[in-house]
C-alpha cells in the first residue's frame, strides 16, 4: 500500500498540459485580456495612417510651421467639410491650400474673388451654339473638386449667395437644371481679418456652411528662421513641383466612409449635445450653434481620432475641434464684446464647465 501512494504521478500528455493551463489562468488576467480586446481598433486604420503622414511630409517641404491649420484641412477632408481660413495676408493660408490640393490627385480650381465678380463668372452660363440652335450650358469653375476662393469676402452678397447651393448640397441649379457635382466638392476660402475697406462680410448662413475656420498666427521665431533658409536654398525653385500626388479621389471617397465607422459613445454624443446646448442658454452669447455644429463636432472628432491611431472617439477629440467648429457659429453680446470677449474665449469657458463623460 505505501508502495502505491508514494508512487510518482502518470506523466501528463500535451492537451492535458493545455487544459490545465487554460483552468489555471487567473481571473485577473482573463478580465485583462478582455479589457484590451475591447480598446483595440476594430477598423483598419494604418492606411489612412499612413496616407495622412504622407502628405505632412510632402506639405513640409515647404510650408514651416502650421501644423494645426494642416491638421484641420486634413480633417475637414476627411470629414467632408468646407475650410474658412482667417489670417493676416502673407502667413500662407493660399500657398498651404493650394499645395494641399496637390498631394490628391483631383481636379483643383482658383477662384479669386473681387467686387466686380458675377455668380456666372463662378457657376457657368449658358452660351447660344449656333449649329444646334440651342443653348448649352457652359461650367464654371465651381465645377472641381478642390476650389480655393481667394479673399471670400471680397465679392458682393449675391455671388457669395451663389456658393450656398453649392456648398450646402454639392450641386447648383442653372435654367431649371440641377447639376451636380462630383465628389469629392471641397472649398477652402480665404479671408483678411484685418483689412475691411471693399470687403462684404458674410452672412451667418453662408458661415454655418463652412466646418472649421481656422485662425492662422503668425510664426515663431524659430519658425520664422527656418522660412528664411528654405526659402534661400530653394533659390527660384518651382514650389509645386516638389509636391507629389498621394490621394486619388477613390481613396479619399474610401476613407471618408471609414471615417463614418469609427465607434463614439452614447455619454459622448450627450457631451456634444450639452456643449452645443449650452451656446443657447449662455448669458455670454446673443446666438448659438444649430443642430449642424453638433453634427460637425461628431464627425470632426471621428476624423481627428481616426489620424491618431484610434476607431473610438474621446473627449479630447471633441474638446480639439470644438473651438474651430463653434468660434463662427455663435455672436457675442454687444456688451461682452465691448468688454474684449472673443468666441474662442466663450467656447473655452463652456467646454470648462460641462462636466467630462467618465
Amino acid at each position: 500500500m505505501e508502495e502505491e501512494q508514494n508512487k510518482a504521478p502518470e506523466e501528463q500528455t500535451p492537451q492535458e498540459e493545455k487544459v490545465q493551463e487554460q483552468t489555471s489562468t487567473p481571473v485577473e488576467e482573463i478580465v485583462q485580456d478582455q479589457d484590451s480586446l475591447k480598446f483595440a481598433n476594430r477598423i483598419d486604420l494604418s492606411k489612412l495612417q499612413n496616407a495622412v503622414a504622407q502628405i505632412k511630409s510632402e506639405l513640409g517641404k515647404i510650408i514651416i510651421g502650421q501644423e494645426d491649420m494642416i491638421e484641420l484641412l486634413i480633417i475637414s477632408i476627411l470629414a467632408d467639410g468646407h475650410s474658412l481660413i482667417e489670417g493676416v495676408p502673407g502667413v500662407a493660408k493660399t500657398v498651404t491650400a493650394k499645395l494641399l490640393a496637390k498631394t490628391m490627385n483631383v481636379d483643383f480650381s482658383r477662384i479669386q474673388f473681387t467686387p466686380d465678380l458675377m455668380p456666372s463668372d463662378i457657376l457657368g452660363t449658358s452660351v447660344f451654339n449656333v449649329k444646334t440652335s440651342e443653348f448649352e450650358f457652359k461650367k464654371g469653375p465651381i465645377f472641381s473638386n478642390i476650389i480655393l476662393i481667394d479673399e471670400i469676402n471680397r465679392a458682393p452678397a449675391k455671388t457669395q449667395a451663389a456658393l450656398f447651393e453649392a456648398m450646402a448640397e454639392r450641386q447648383i441649379t442653372m435654367d431649371g437644371v440641377e447639376y451636380e457635382m462630383q465628389p469629392p466638392f471641397l472649398v477652402f476660402a480665404t479671408q483678411n481679418p484685418i483689412e475691411q475697406e471693399g470687403t462684404y462680410r458674410l452672412p451667418e448662413a453662408q458661415l454655418d456652411r463652412f466646418l472649421f475656420k481656422i485662425k492662422v498666427n503668425y510664426p515663431s521665431l524659430e519658425e520664422e528662421i527656418r522660412i528664411l533658409e528654405s526659402k534661400h536654398q530653394q533659390k527660384n525653385k518651382d514650389v509645386e513641383s516638389m509636391i507629389s500626388s498621394v490621394l486619388s479621389a477613390k481613396e479619399i471617397a474610401e476613407y471618408q466612409n471609414t471615417i463614418q465607422e469609427v465607434i463614439i459613445e452614447d455619454n459622448l454624443l450627450k457631451y456634444i449635445a450639452s456643449i452645443v446646448d449650452n451656446t443657447r442658454t449662455n448669458a455670454f452669447l446673443y446666438l448659438g450653434a444649430s443642430p449642424r455644429a453638433s453634427i460637425a463636432i461628431m464627425d470632426a472628432s471621428k476624423a481627428l481620432a481616426a489620424i491618431n491611431g484610434r476607431d473610438f472617439v474621446t473627449p479630447d477629440d471633441i474638446k480639439h475641434v470644438a473651438s474651430p467648429i463653434l468660434g463662427h457659429r455663435i455672436i457675442l453680446t454687444p456688451e461682452r464684446e465691448m468688454e474684449g470677449f472673443t468666441s474662442d474665449k466663450v467656447v473655452h469657458q463652456i467646454i470648462e464647465t460641462i462636466e467630462i463623460p467618465r
